[in-house]
């Protein structure tokens, strides 16, 4: 699975959909798997007029898909606090955690 961001409104011109995050999941017949991406706000950063690596705050979106045609799911959020300037600390991976769905024959009744 692939996280694209998008940024409906851009202060800067930069691409529309920018890849940052993945995780290959290879599954059996019948099989499903939760993947989790961990998506930290550094990854919104952008270069701004005066060439300083920024986060600004407002609408984003998050597209999990297969590719950048195959659009599975579309997660609208807002970034809110002022614009920040990245620093050295800055956060520019986005993990990834994958678990086992059981099926629904190995699922525990409730009582």
């Amino acid at each position: 699975m692939q996280l694209y961001l998008h940024d409906p409104v851009v202060s800067v011109t930069r691409p529309d959909l920018r890849l940052i995050g993945y995780r290959r999941v290879e599954l059996t017949s019948g099989a499903a798997a939760r993947v989790t991406f961990r998506f930290h706000p550094d990854l919104s950063a952008f270069t701004d007029r005066s060439g300083r690596r920024v986060v600004e705050p407002g609408a984003l979106e998050l597209r999990l898909a297969a590719s950048t045609t195959d659009v599975r799911h579309t997660a609208r959020l807002t970034l809110t606090g002022p614009l920040r300037e990245l620093g050295p600390d800055r956060r520019l991976v986005c993990g990834t955690e994958v678990s086992e769905v059981p099926k629904e024959s190995e699922v525990p009744e409730e009582t």
